[in-house]
């Protein structure tokens, strides 16, 4: 027996010691933590407002801008998280915070980069004066914005999708509200929260060039990085420069993929809810999960995190307690105060922003002036909704195709990747030869770059809802011969149809988003300009003329928030009441 025990002991001791998978695995943790180490110390240089930061484009100077760009993505990418897990998760559980946080978000997503950066900018900076960190804040919150809205719309129509099965289940387990979040909200949301995570960190890169080039009233700082590259490519029009960021941008893409999220999905294979094949268990695969589960050491102190993360999950404070009859007839009377409070305060908000946005434009602006921005803002409108029925046509068949076949969608996810964070600037050269040399018209052939912008959030919305879509109806609709348009119209476009608009409405305010990008196209000391609202901004906001910045800006957030009133939020609506696979 004392012998026995001692081998026990000998074994349970021997998975406590680390074998050289550890060895691998501690010198990637190593240098990525270096990485980190390095940055922070570059991102709190001292720095005064005026000085020039020298980008050279000599491409052995890419590494380090490369890591400088990730390094802002992924703490803006943690940001956005934290926003999505709070607000979406406030939005989705109470009807009074979905009626301030949604109609913001619509208003949000429409905003330009560029104001942001006029806004906070200036912010920034004086918060964290003599240093580089104000304007490295200003690019991490601009790409924030990049990143924020299309995950928190996608993660609130998960959570309000959760199967009534589920809710049932977690009744009769008298689960808390913190419970539900953890156990039933984020782990049925995990496939369309990981692809929308992959299509913000692509819009990063949509944007890369203005969130580090920074230019304000003629004033431009430029941050190291590979956007602050391209800017200097495209000035100068260097070709061979912008090869070089090509290269670069692919390389970092596929790395950050295998390393962060092609792991997060072969992790978030089991969450599924339902049983699965054996073809398709074999769907998510990684080499840093298999890695991780070679080590002897790491994987104990997995199993450890595992258990803290399980007590942190069922914090007895938050368990739900039986409530008596008089409780409950408490809780209702002090909620029906809360929804008067609310309403009122609501109320008050509004009339108040009424009368202040009233007095600005009567004392400050000239109708001619609105007259002319609102007719910019119609003619980007009818950009904006052209490039959203080419997009829908082209991509819902091929990401529902994609969506439905596992193999698939794990080797697309890369490319799918690539490509959507593929800057318009890049494209600025071939574009502008183009126009240049066959005399094309400026303002059709620039629709292209904000189609760069938009379509992915589509097409990636779409795979999501396709990936989820349960296998056991597929089998029912094989076994029942459902086939053709019968079975789009009667269970795949139903299924598919929420992430759809959400997907939708995202790449509304993504195009929107991009016209700042694709309505003036430069290269060298040589420019085009579209007619729309996205050239007014950006030609009002390289000049530093404030007051028109506030105009345009204001009236791309009115038209968008009319546009999703009037078309888009009804089809939401209709998405939650009606198509529910349940």
């Amino acid at each position: 027996m004392f012998s026995l025990r001692n081998t026990f002991m000998t074994v349970y001791k021997g998975r406590l010691y680390p074998n050289y998978w550890d060895m691998i695995a501690l010198f990637f943790a190593l240098g990525v933590v270096s990485l980190l180490a390095w940055n922070a110390r570059q991102m709190t240089v001292p720095y005064q407002l005026g000085q020039e930061i020298s980008i050279s484009l000599d491409p052995s100077y890419l590494p380090g801008y490369a890591i400088r760009t990730v390094m802002r993505m992924l703490i803006a990418m943690i940001f956005s998280l934290l926003f999505t897990l709070i607000f979406a998760t406030w939005a989705a559980k109470s009807k009074r915070a979905a009626r301030l946080i949604i109609p913001v978000i619509d208003v949000l997503q429409s905003v330009p980069i560029l104001g942001f950066l006029s806004i906070t900018v200036v912010g920034f900076i004086a918060l964290f004066p003599n240093s580089l960190l104000g304007p490295e804040c200003a690019a991490i919150f601009v790409i924030f914005t990049s990143q924020a809205w299309n995950m928190a719309l996608g993660f609130y129509q998960t959570v309000k999708s959760v199967p009534a099965e589920l809710e049932e289940a977690a009744d009769m387990f008298h689960l808390s509200a913190w419970q539900r979040f953890w156990r039933i909200d984020v782990p049925f949301s995990m496939p369309g929260l990981l692809w929308n995570m992959m299509m913000s960190m692509s819009a990063g890169w949509f944007f890369v060039v203005a969130s580090e080039a920074i230019t304000v009233s003629n004033q431009q700082i430029l941050l190291p990085g590979i956007g602050s590259y391209i800017a200097m490519a495209i000035k100068t029009a260097n070709l061979h420069a912008v090869y070089y960021a090509i290269i670069a941008m692919f390389v970092v893409i596929i790395l950050y993929d295998q390393f962060l999220f092609r792991p997060l999905i072969a992790w978030a294979g089991k969450f599924k809810a339902e049983h699965v094949s054996q073809e398709d268990a074999a769907e998510a695969h990684s080499w840093v999960i298999d890695l991780l589960h070679r080590t002897r050491l790491l994987r104990a102190i997995g199993q450890r995190m595992t258990s803290l993360f399980d007590a942190f999950v069922n914090i007895s404070f938050l368990r739900s307690k039986p409530k008596s009859y008089t409780h409950i007839a408490r809780m209702l009377r002090y909620e029906m105060i809360v929804i008067w409070a609310w309403n009122i305060a609501l109320v008050v908000f509004v009339i108040s922003a009424f009368i202040f946005l009233g007095n600005f434009i009567f004392h400050m602006v000239s109708f001619a002036a609105i007259k002319e921005v609102f007719f910019l803002g119609l003619i980007t409108g009818c950009r904006v909704f052209a490039l959203i029925i080419i997009c829908t046509l082209v991509w819902v068949p091929i990401g529902v195709w994609v969506g439905l076949r596992p193999n698939v969608a794990a080797f697309v996810q890369p490319i799918a990747q690539i490509l959507a964070a593929f800057p318009a600037y890049l494209l600025y050269p071939l574009v502008f030869l183009l126009i240049m040399k066959f005399h094309l018209n400026v303002e059709i052939w620039v629709t292209p770059l904000m189609i760069l912008g938009a379509q992915w959030y589509i097409l990636f919305n779409v795979i999501a809802g396709a990936s989820v879509i349960p296998k056991d109806l597929l089998q029912v609709a094989d076994n029942l011969g459902v086939s053709g348009w019968l079975r789009w119209r009667r269970f795949i476009l139903p299924g598919i149809f929420p992430y759809y608009i959400t997907g939708a409405i995202t790449a509304v305010g993504g195009a929107w988003n991009a016209s700042i990008v694709a309505e003036v196209v430069s290269w060298g000391d040589k420019k085009l300009v579209a007619t729309g609202l996205g050239a007014y901004i950006t030609e009002n906001t390289d000049a530093g003329n404030f007051l028109n910045i506030a105009l345009g800006i204001g009236m791309m957030c009115i038209l968008v928030l009319v546009f999703n009133r009037l078309i888009w939020r009804p089809l939401y609506v209709l998405a939650e009441s009606r198509y529910q696979l349940d």
